[in-house]
C-alpha cells in the first residue's frame, strides 16, 4: 500500500535535518557504537582466529558478531579477517599458480605468466591477455594461445595469457570465465604478488569479444580495459562507468563490421563521458590504412593503461547484474534474487545514496563503511522522490565476515549493509 505523501515528505525533511547535523550531537552519539562492546567483540574475534584451525566461516556463527563496532575496531576487524582468510588459502593458492592451470568442474584453464620488472611494495600489476581464434578446432586456438604469450611487454606487471577452456566461438563470454578469472585475481593477490587496485584485462580478435564483454560484466575488479580488434555482439557498454576503456580497431577491418561498429561503440563511449564527466575515462583509435592486423600499433594502449587505478568504493556505479554476477563494488543482490536482465545506477554524496534506476531489481543491498558515508551518522537511501530508508547504519563482524566470503577482496569488505525494497512500477 502507497504511504501517504506527507509521511514520506516528514521523514525526508526529518531526514535532512540528522545528516545535516541541525539537531544536536546527542542523536549522532547514539547512533555510535557502544566502545566497550565493540572492543570486547574484537578481542573476542582476534580469540577466535587465533584457535588452531580456526576459519573465518566458523567465526561467522558466534553471537558476538554481530556486536556494533567502532570506526577503528571495524578497520582492525577487517583486517583481522583478511590476513585469516590468507593464511587460509595461500596454500591451495600457491599451487594454482605453480601447476600454471585453473579448474572449473571438467574445465581447464592452462595460463602463460611472465614477469616484468621490480615489485612494487603494493604488488605488481597484473595484465591478463586473451588470445584470439574462437569457433576453430583446438590447433588454432592453440596457436592464437602462442602469439598472445608475446605480443605485448612491460615495463612492469605479471603478464597472463590464459588459453581458453573450450573452443567455442564465444570462448570469453561463458559464465565460467568469470569464475576462472576471480580465482587467478584472487590467487595472485593473495600470495602478496599483485595489487587488486591494478588488474587490467586486454584482449586482441575474438579476445577482444572478451573484453567486450567482461569489462562491463566484472566491472569492479578493473583498472582498465583494452579492446583490441574485437566485436561487441550488442553488449552495453554503459555499465564500465569506473571501468576505463580503450577501444581500437583498423580502418579496413571490415569482417563482421567490426571497424564500423567500432566506431560507434567509441562514440556511445564519449557520450557517456560528455554526460559524466567524472566517469567513463576513454582511449579510442581507429588505425586508418590498418585491417585486423594492426602491426602491434594497438599497443599504444598499454601506457594509457598503466596511469589507471581502481577505485573499489566509485562515488556511482551504473551495473547490469548477470547470472554469474550477484554484487558489483558496493551494491548487491540477495542471494535467491533473479539476476539477468535489470540495471542499477546510483550514487553516494555525503550521507545520501540516490538510487536513479532500478530496473528489473525488486531488492537492492547496499553495503557501507567509512571510505563512502561517516557511519556514526545516519544515511538517507532515496529512489526518486521516496525515501526507501532514514537512519542509522551498524558496523559489525559478521558483515564484514559475510562481504568476504562473497567477494575474496580485502578492498570490498564492508562492514554495513541496508537491504532496500525498490517499488515496483516506479
Amino acid at each position: 500500500m502507497r504511504r501517504p505523501r506527507v509521511l514520506w515528505l516528514f521523514v525526508a525533511c526529518v531526514t535532512g535535518l540528522l545528516v545535516a547535523g541541525a539537531i544536536p550531537g546527542a542523536i549522532s552519539s547514539a547512533l555510535a557504537a557502544d566502545a566497550a562492546a565493540s572492543a570486547e567483540a574484537l578481542e573476542s574475534l582476534r580469540a577466535a582466529l587465533a584457535e588452531p584451525g580456526a576459519a573465518v566461516e566458523s567465526v561467522a556463527k558466534e553471537a558476538w558478531v554481530d556486536s556494533p563496532l567502532t570506526k577503528a575496531d571495524a578497520l582492525s576487524a577487517r583486517d583481522l579477517l583478511w590476513d585469516a582468510h590468507r593464511a587460509a588459502k595461500h596454500a591451495a593458492c600457491q599451487a594454482e599458480i605453480e601447476a600454471r592451470e585453473l579448474r572449473d568442474g571438467d574445465l581447464v584453464m592452462p595460463f602463460f605468466m611472465k614477469t616484468f620488472g621490480a615489485k612494487p611494495a603494493s604488488g605488481h600489476s597484473l595484465w591478463i591477455s586473451l588470445h584470439g581464434g574462437g569457433g576453430a578446432p583446438s590447433r588454432v586456438n592453440d596457436q592464437q594461445w602462442e602469439n598472445q604469450k608475446k605480443l605485448y611487454k612491460l615495463e612492469e606487471g605479471i603478464y597472463v595469457a590464459p588459453r581458453a577452456p573450450t573452443n567455442t566461438w564465444n570462448l570469453w563470454h561463458e559464465a565460467h570465465i568469470d569464475r576462472l578469472f576471480h580465482r587467478l585475481i584472487e590467487n595472485l593477490v593473495i600470495t602478496g604478488e599483485v595489487d587488486p587496485n591494478r588488474v587490467y584485462v586486454l584482449g586482441y580478435s575474438a579476445g577482444g569479444d572478451g573484453v567486450y564483454q567482461l569489462a562491463p560484466r566484472m566491472a569492479d575488479h578493473w583498472a582498465a580495459a583494452a579492446m583490441m580488434a574485437g566485436h561487441p555482439n550488442g553488449v552495453s557498454l554503459e555499465p564500465v562507468r569506473n571501468v576505463p576503456f580503450a577501444l581500437q580497431v583498423g580502418a579496413l577491418d571490415t569482417a563482421y563490421d567490426r571497424a564500423k561498429i567500432g566506431a560507434d561503440y567509441g562514440r556511445a563511449l564519449e557520450a557517456f563521458r560528455a554526460a559524466d564527466p567524472n566517469g567513463y575515462e576513454t582511449f579510442v583509435k581507429i588505425h586508418e590504412g590498418k585491417g585486423h592486423w594492426m602491426d602491434r600499433d594497438d599497443a599504444a594502449a598499454l601506457p594509457w593503461m598503466v596511469k589507471q587505478i581502481r577505485n573499489p568504493v566509485p562515488d556511482r556505479i551504473v551495473w547490469q547484474p548477470t547470472a554469474s554476477r550477484a554484487s558489483s563494488s558496493w551494491l548487491a543482490l540477495p542471494a535467491d534474487a533473479p539476476r539477468a536482465g535489470g540495471i542499477i545506477d546510483a550514487r553516494i554524496d555525503g550521507q545520501v545514496i540516490d538510487i536513479f534506476r532500478a530496473e528489473g531489481i525488486e531488492t537492492l543491498l547496499i553495503r557501507l563503511d567509512d571510505r563512502m558515508v561517516d557511519c556514526d551518522r545516519p544515511v538517507t537511501i532515496r529512489f526518486g522522490d521516496r525515501v526507501l530508508y532514514a537512519g542509522p547504519v551498524t558496523r559489525s563482524i559478521s558483515t564484514l565476515a559475510r562481504t568476504l566470503a562473497d567477494r575474496g577482496d580485502r578492498e570490498l569488505l564492508f562492514p554495513c549493509e541496508i537491504t532496500v525494497a525498490i517499488p515496483l512500477g516506479e
